[in-house]
């Protein structure tokens, strides 16, 4: 195993695959990557809120799928590669890259599936709200293809055209950026889902989900064959990536027909309700049973709450941990240390001046 410190590398410093802090590199791709993550966390968080959703819930989705999703990114990407066992896991192997969207993307949605199982709370509702915030994930993510000389196109041998972003220089030739292509369009979509999703609390839940699937599956089965084949998943002479972007596709299509199916056999309608409450958003999901939901002006029904008891507000909480810690040091405050002399008592229990008295 290679150490994990570089031999006689300054304590702080950054060169063009990284930064170094304390000896040690950390590559800008990992930090592409750990950005997108919390970004579409804070997201997730934030739409939450406005589906009528505790935001806390995404903290719990967040301890369990994004591991599962790391990991699933890494197996995708070693089995379709057709790499030996023994590699899989190996620090070399790991930190020479080898990551599948693909496969971040499938397992931490099963993942997310499984939790709220577990905590009975409505699947379709809380992925409408993580799921397509994925999309700006990857669109943070592919950076980090850019700064490793990765994940692009044929070459581009008109000099008219070489020029970034349309094309990248690798070397001393230029191709075609597909990585920026990419990471632009899912912004696109990321910027086109979400502002729905924000906007709109018509039923059924579910069809934000099944959107990301179809928008993120075509373009990857658009783009991976126009990629540099080094970068096409092919283990066994089978393109994988294509072959679960195309079935992205057709799963997001199917999931989108049968949710308008089956909301129009219970509600009247396709989108809405014609007999009932035409919103999939009214029931507040607490991530806790003690929890009460208050008004905000964020959640789209935030005037169907109560507002926030004074004491549970964050500002009546800082200025009460503001008002211990200026006690703490004022100058009137006697010392611990210097008990005050108790007043004596006469025997009746009766004070002085009510004896004169």
């Amino acid at each position: 195993m290679t150490s994990l410190f570089l031999a006689g590398s300054p304590l702080f410093g950054a060169n063009d695959r990284g930064i170094i802090v304390f000896g040690f590199e950390i590559y800008y791709y990992a930090i592409c990557i750990v950005t997108g993550i919390i970004v579409a966390t804070t997201l997730s968080a934030l739409l939450m809120k406005r589906r009528n959703i505790s935001p806390d819930l995404i903290f719990t989705l967040f301890v369990f799928c994004i591991p599962v999703a790391l990991l699933c990114t890494r197996l995708f990407y070693c089995i379709t590669d057709g790499m030996p066992i023994s590699q899989w896991f190996s620090w070399q192997s790991i930190r020479e890259g080898g990551l599948s969207i693909v496969g971040g993307a499938l397992g931490g949605v099963g993942t997310g599936f499984v939790v709220c199982k577990v905590k009975k709370v409505s699947f379709l509702r809380a992925a409408d709200c993580v799921v397509i915030t994925i999309l700006a994930a990857q669109a943070i993510g592919r950076w980090g293809n850019y700064f490793n000389q990765e994940v692009y196109g044929g070459l581009v041998t008109d000099p008219s055209m070489q020029w970034f972003p349309f094309a990248v220089q690798i070397g001393s030739e230029w191709h075609y950026a597909f990585f920026f292509y990419e990471s632009l369009i899912n912004a696109c979509g990321f910027i086109l889902l979400y502002t729905l999703a924000w906007k709109w609390a018509k039923k059924p839940n579910g069809l934000f989900t099944c959107a990301y699937f179809v928008w993120y599956g075509t373009v990857r089965s658009i783009m991976e064959p126009l990629r540099d084949p080094k970068y096409i998943l092919s283990g066994g002479g089978v393109p994988w990536s294509l072959v679960f972007s195309i079935l992205m596709i057709v799963g997001g299509v199917t999931g989108i027909g049968l949710l308008l199916y089956f909301n129009h056999r219970k509600e009247g309608a396709p989108i809405g309700s014609k007999e009932g409450d035409p919103c999939g958003i009214t029931e507040f999901i607490p991530a806790s049973k003690d929890e009460k939901p208050y008004f905000s002006k964020i959640n789209m029904l935030g005037g169907n709450y109560p507002p926030m008891p004074e004491e549970e507000t964050f500002r009546y909480k800082w200025d009460r941990f503001c008002g211990k810690v200026k006690g703490w040091f004022s100058k009137d405050k006697k010392d611990p240390e210097e008990p005050t002399e108790p007043t004596e008592q006469p025997e009746n229990g009766q004070t002085e001046d009510e004896e004169k008295k």
